[in-house]
């Protein structure tokens, strides 16, 4: 009886399992599929904006009034990354503190912040 009981849990597991793995294939089969509309989505968009652009260069005079509103919400975009880009601090600023944190190096002379020169390899001292 007890022989029966263990072996009707171990068929019952594996029909569990079996359906789990199932389940878990169509799951990853699922987001596959998901994965690749989500790409061909992001190509269409690729495309969409690339027409737009195109058609905004090659039309610039000629903008009928139905789009006129979102090439000029385009354009103050446009003007507004120029003046955020325009405000990012200098990036010479930075090298120029780095510089001045440099040593010399006393056997040949080169510049670093290490502790060891990096041309010769001699201590840097303090």
């Amino acid at each position: 009886m007890a022989f029966d009981f263990l072996n009707d849990l171990g068929k019952k597991a594996q029909a569990v399992a079996a359906v789990a793995a199932d389940k878990a294939k169509d799951a990853a089969e699922l987001a596959k599929i998901n994965m690749s509309i989500a790409s061909e989505q992001r190509e269409i968009d690729k495309n969409f904006r690339a027409i737009g652009e195109w058609y905004v260069s090659e039309f610039s005079g000629e903008i009928p009034p139905a789009v006129k509103d979102l090439v000029d919400a385009v354009s103050a975009s446009k003007a507004k990354i120029a003046d955020l880009e325009a405000s990012k601090p200098v990036k010479e600023e930075a090298s120029e503190a780095a510089q001045n944190t440099n040593k010399a190096c006393p056997i040949c002379g080169t510049s670093s912040d290490s502790k060891f020169c990096p041309q010769c390899g001699a201590p840097m001292g303090e």
